[in-house]
């Protein structure tokens, strides 16, 4: 008896010692992660190489094999902004801390008469901020909006400079209220223009992706609604949860004739119109677990009846080996998308700059926030990025705008959701991370 228990004894400490080795070895590979002198992997980066300014492009061409690399779980734990941290835009920029202490402040979108609404999401309302003070904080907040489920889309109808109602994405549902310009409170109750969207449990919003972006058409004739997939991946003949998922649907205002735009797209959390050709844009969190560098999210425009992949393929012909060998028949129907940016993105909200304020470069082009990666072993994302557009196409480039959302070490302070442009023509970036909206302008040349 006193033997076994003595060799009990002796397995668990061999136990206890190799699992302390592991975890010595683990921390060191990480360790020499953080530390390596350059985050380049041939067209592939990660947040050590982003600064404002540099520019980057992934192509079809560059993607690795599945599994190249082991899928992680490097979730990111969000920390207090440090007291020397501050987001970074490129010279001649300012970066002011427009409105703070918000609860999940997701969405963010302007008024034809310059207000800005605000989705906060977790708390189910909609803010409306008012005006910049001269040290760029906003002169007036108010609660236009509460009791709904996950508000994330905010659209205007009819467009242009009177609107009459104001459309609110719901996890599960689209809602409008009458609205005229300047209104900081609804008039009444919300109305339902569609009852049912696919979202899970209708009281929570789960089942997967939750953000319902919204959009309406230039002519104001068609209403488009972003809804992402329930799941990372799925075999869609078999899981009939994801009807009308992974697409973006397209309606009459009122909600009837619903039907599926564009499809195969896991999550186009942002949706928006080119005001200068009407095309519609849309930014993607592709999928997850099959390596670090696979396969990037990406921003592209939609073609009406376009395929995309999901759950099958990924840009372009690339077989999901998850699913491997079916619908063959697919696989030279799917669009290669515009722009790749860094697997893991998580590519949120994006807008297009029509202002004066910034310099001409930026000028009808793509602002777009990534809230950044939890599926790679280094980060990526937290940033916000510029995608140059040279009339209304865009050549595959991106070029980093907003950082500094991380620190040195990897610790992740802020979280960008949401870009606008304000009526001076300034840049307003939600971020969850710190529960903030930030303000950049251009001070001089």
């Amino acid at each position: 008896m006193r033997r076994s228990f003595l060799g009990i004894l002796a397995i668990l400490f061999i136990a206890l010692l190799s699992a302390v080795a592991y975890r010595t070895v683990s921390a060191a590979r990480e360790l020499r992660a953080l530390t390596q002198t350059s985050g380049q992997k041939g067209p592939f980066t990660d947040y050590r190489m982003e600064k404002p300014g540099n520019v980057h492009h992934i192509s079809a061409t560059d993607l690795p094999q599945p599994y190249a690399t082991r899928a992680v779980d490097n979730s990111a734990r969000v920390a207090s902004r440090p007291s020397n941290a501050w987001p970074q835009a490129p010279a001649g920029f300012k970066v002011e801390l427009y409105a703070q202490n918000l609860r999940n402040p997701r969405l963010i979108r302007t008024a034809p008469n310059g207000d800005l609404f605000l989705a906060e999401s977790g708390p189910g309302r909609i803010l409306v901020f008012r005006g910049i003070t001269s040290d760029g904080k906003a002169q007036t907040t108010e609660t236009f909006a509460s009791g709904l489920t996950r508000p994330f889309g905010i659209a205007f109808y009819p467009p242009g400079p009177d609107p009459k109602y104001v459309y609110l994405g719901n996890t599960n549902s689209v809602v409008r209220f009458a609205y005229q310009n300047g209104d900081l409170k609804a008039r009444g109750g919300p109305e339902t223009v569609i009852a049912n969207i696919p979202s899970g449990n209708e009281h929570t919003g789960g089942g997967g992706h939750w953000t319902r972006d919204l959009a309406f058409s230039a002519d104001g004739k068609k209403m488009y609604m972003a809804v992402g997939s329930r799941g990372n991946i799925a075999d869609t003949d078999s899981d009939k949860s994801e009807y009308h998922r992974a697409n973006i649907l397209e309606a009459n205002p009122d909600g009837s004739e619903l039907r599926v735009y564009a499809s195969g797209i896991r999550n186009p959390v942002g949706i928006a119109f080119d005001p200068s050709t009407g095309v519609l844009w849309t930014s993607v969190n592709e999928r997850d677990d099959i390596g670090d560098d696979l396969p990037p999210d990406y921003i592209t425009h939609v073609q009406e009846g376009g395929f995309y992949g999901w759950p099958w393929y990924y840009i372009g012909p690339n077989e999901d080996p998850r699913l491997k060998g079916k619908h063959a028949e697919l696989k030279d129907k799917v669009i290669v998308p515009d722009v790749l940016l860094e697997p893991h993105n998580a590519s949120l909200e994006l807008t297009f700059y029509e202002a004066q304020q910034f310099p001409e470069k930026y000028r009808g082009s793509i602002f777009a926030a990534e809230h950044g990666s939890w599926n790679r072993s280094v980060r990526t994302g937290y940033e916000v990025v510029f995608v140059p557009l040279a009339e209304g196409k865009a050549s595959g480039e991106y070029q980093d705008f907003l950082t500094g959302f991380v620190t040195p070490d990897g610790k992740v302070w802020g979280r960008p959701v949401g870009v606008a442009v304000a009526k001076d023509g300034s840049l307003m970036v939600t971020d969850d991370g710190s529960n903030s909206i930030w303000r950049i302008s251009y001070a001089s040349k």
